[in-house]
């Protein structure tokens, strides 16, 4: 049974709590458990503790942590207090930090204690009022804030659906990252529409093993178990010893194509160990239809694809009772409509198979960026579909399939990474004249992001010195896996480089990877 919702992911934590305060909603790898009591409790006293440090509804907090129960915790926390959350990847350096402090404007940052330092360092610079700590093992200063609390928050003034509750940051094609504005309505249509369409009940256990700062992770796991009052069996990391260690405990399994191409590795993956699991679901990145094959020959079970983004949570999915076709990302979710364009003219294809901009349209769509009017004018239709930059086809039936992606993005091991960002640091080295990014077929990744540099007159390039300078300046999953050196960039007549030409001469680079 999926729960009714007023607009706010966080009541149905506390609905859960009142009927059936002990059962489970988080049992961690060491076999620590929170009830949904014991959340609620805890959500209660950290969301008095951001009112003791001044936030108020409508203020953003940020949140560069590692993922614990605490952590999601600190989520709802901010939904019950009516503050924005903003999660933020704990791979991103000082400088990335830097800039996502000054554009969202904080009244509160929360990091690592280990990070304590640099934080203050940097909120002051940036003007942020108050800094806090939260660790892994639920320790750090907000936790002891956290503890001081006498009474817990449980009452406040209602907030409507439109109001926002999250901001998360994207890659963008020209310039910094942009905050794309989630409503409270938002996130609790789509987690009510998730949960039906994949059948969640309360019975279910869900093997979580994502990060929790990007959509997938955060919103479409947490937030579906929530909505079905179900539980969690969580993993800080993704290691296939420990995944099919717990899949004979867990119902449900979500994960990014790297999760099953790993665990096609491992000799334990049967039919035996996943008798006990009635859905695997993938997301985040495009799942390769010979991993789907692959994965039903070795255990009888097909995964379900599905497709979504930062703007818009999740827009299709494969069937749960239906054919879940490899390659596809199914029709679209209910309520939400999915529509193929002309790139150039915005004009609607009606042509099966015909390939378009993909244009998405329902209760799941972001209101808008941070602070960027003209951009979001930019990328919503007069009629409010909102253009995705993806370039896919609709079959006769419905299905979308994702056939290339529009400015250039790259989605490796699940995670955003656009070219212009890595080109411009890269840019900046010594001896560097040009460069460009892009994306290769990779078995594990997706797709690897994969430099070729060209070096100035009479400069000397070297790989890993390159690999190292920039992983210094970006996250991890940003840094190129292979740096090419190159003596010229293709281009056209109109002096614009050819991607397509390079991606198809090193289409073969990461084969036997």
């Amino acid at each position: 049974m999926v729960l009714q919702s007023n607009g706010d992911p966080s009541s149905w934590l506390q609905e859960v709590a009142r009927r059936d305060p002990n059962r489970v909603f988080i049992e961690t790898a060491t076999d620590d458990t929170l009830t949904y009591g014991d959340t609620a409790a805890l959500c209660g006293r950290m969301a008095a503790a951001l009112v003791a440090r001044g936030v108020r509804p409508g203020d953003r907090v940020v949140a560069q942590v590692e993922k614990s129960p605490q952590a999601v915790a600190l989520y709802l926390a901010c939904l019950r207090a009516g503050a924005v959350f903003v999660p933020l990847n704990t791979a991103y350096t000082a400088a990335e930090l830097e800039y996502f402090l000054r554009d969202s404007e904080p009244s509160l940052v929360i990091g690592r204690p280990d990070d304590a330092d640099l934080l203050r360092q940097l909120a002051h610079s940036a003007s942020v009022r108050h800094v806090e700590t939260l660790g892994e093992a639920g320790n750090g200063s907000f936790m002891e804030l956290t503890r001081s609390q006498a009474d817990e928050l449980t009452a406040t003034d209602p907030l409507d659906g439109s109001a926002l509750a999250a901001l998360l940051y994207t890659s963008g094609t020209t310039g910094r990252s942009k905050g794309a504005m989630l409503t409270r309505a938002n996130l609790a249509s789509n987690a009510q529409t998730l949960a039906s369409a994949w059948r969640f009940t309360e019975r279910d256990v869900l093997l979580h093993a994502l990060p929790i700062f990007h959509v997938h992770g955060l919103f479409v796991a947490i937030n579906s178990v929530l909505a079905s009052g179900s539980s969690m069996l969580f993993l800080r990391k993704f290691a296939a010893d420990d995944v099919l260690r717990l899949l004979p405990r867990a119902s449900v399994m979500m994960g990014v194509p790297t999760f099953y191409t790993r665990l096609l590795k491992h000799p334990a993956l049967t039919a035996e160990s996943t008798r006990n699991v009635r859905l695997f679901v993938s997301g985040s990145a495009p799942l390769l239809p010979a991993t789907h094959r692959e994965f039903l020959e070795r255990t009888g079970h097909a995964i379900l694809e599905r497709y979504g983004m930062s703007e818009t949570l999740m827009n299709t999915s494969n069937p749960y009772d239906g054919e879940r076709v490899p390659g596809s990302v199914g029709p679209a979710l209910p309520g939400i409509e999915v529509r193929i364009t002309d790139p150039e003219s915005g004009a609607l294809i009606r042509d099966p198979d015909a390939i378009g901009m993909i244009e998405v349209r329902g209760p799941n769509v972001f209101s808008g960026y941070w602070r960027m009017p003209e951009k979001t004018r930019a990328e919503f239709r007069p009629d409010r579909f909102f253009i995705t930059g993806d370039l896919g086809r609709l079959d006769e039936r419905g299905y979308l399939y994702i056939v290339g992606r529009g400015k250039d993005l790259i989605i490796s091991g699940g995670y955003n990474v656009y070219p212009i960002e890595v080109e411009s640091e890269l840019d900046a080295l010594p001896g560097v004249l040009e460069s460009a990014v892009i994306g290769l077929p990779h078995a594990d990744f997706g797709e690897a992001v994969t430099a070729v540099v060209v070096p100035r007159p009479g400069a000397s390039l070297d790989e890993e010195e390159i690999r190292a300078a920039l992983g210094r300046r970006l996250a991890r999953y940003k840094v190129p896996k292979r740096v090419l050196v190159a003596s010229e960039l293709p281009r056209n007549t109109m002096g614009k480089v050819q991607k397509a030409l390079l991606r198809e001469a090193h289409r073969d680079l990461y084969r036997d990877s």
